[in-house]
């Protein structure tokens, strides 16, 4: 890091969806319109499973409309605690995971 940054305390958010469930677009609207977090990004998976044990896959002739998304952002602590406890409302909270991280911004 050189003297022209500095760290800030952030927190990362993951959620766990399927494409089935057909969140993905309510998410990102909150994400974006009503909270305009610093960023976001939504990973589309090959293959997966939750705790049902129900396999997520796709395969090179069948293409799956269900499978596993990963939404990923990060904010100040405080913005991203308000948006877990929101988004708690809307998928099962074992679907939701956070952890603190330090970004680097310019002074």
């Amino acid at each position: 890091m050189n003297e022209n940054e500095t760290d800030r305390d952030v927190i990362i958010v993951r959620v766990y969806l399927t494409e089935g469930e057909k969140k993905l677009k309510q998410i990102l609207s909150y994400l974006h319109d009503e909270h305009r977090v610093q960023g976001v990004t939504v990973f589309r998976g090959i293959a997966g499973f939750g705790s049902s044990g129900e396999m997520h896959s796709s395969a090179l002739l069948d293409l799956s409309l269900d499978l596993p998304l990963v939404v990923e952002f990060f904010d100040q602590p405080e913005k991203s605690s308000q948006i877990i406890e929101n988004l708690k409302t809307l998928l099962e909270p074992e679907h939701i995971v956070f952890w603190q991280a330090k970004t680097a911004i310019k002074n």
